[in-house]
């Protein structure tokens, strides 16, 4: 067997089986919303250059810290639906070890049927989300 795919963690599978339930873009949206809304504050000291996800028309920031071997994120965006997708993101990814988050390939995110409910600009921001929590993956990896 030739196939590399890595199975995805156990809490970002269950959030990806979620979102494939969901039948239409609004459905969709309504749970990124959902998401969005239970996202804790993020610190204004952490909203800085080092922790911008750049290629997002929102502005969108993700901070990561590791505590007892496992990655804890934080983010934050000024658009309601943008801060969904970082919610996803943080419940999916939180507490894992940066080599586990960084085995992890964006193929998830097309599963889950939101980037087509989105703008190809919020589809790309999406993306770019995931890159930079493997950023700071590969960051704390490195420390």
């Amino acid at each position: 067997m030739s196939s590399t795919v890595t199975p995805l963690p156990a809490q970002l599978d269950k959030l990806v089986d979620r979102f494939k339930k969901r039948t239409g873009p609004k459905q969709r949206y309504q749970q990124l919303l959902a998401y969005g809304q239970k996202l804790p504050p993020m610190l204004e000291e952490d909203k800085v250059a080092g922790n911008k996800v750049f290629g997002c028309v929102s502005q969108v920031y993700i901070a990561a810290d590791l505590e007892s071997g496992k990655i804890l994120y934080r983010g934050d965006s000024d658009a309601q639906l943008v801060k969904g997708l970082v919610a996803f993101l943080i419940a999916g990814l939180n507490g894992l070890t940066p080599a586990e988050v960084l085995q992890i390939t964006p193929d998830f995110i097309t599963e889950t049927g939101i980037p087509v409910s989105l703008t190809p600009s919020r589809a790309n921001g999406f993306y770019n989300i995931f890159q930079m929590m493997q950023q700071k993956a590969l960051m704390l990896l490195n420390k």
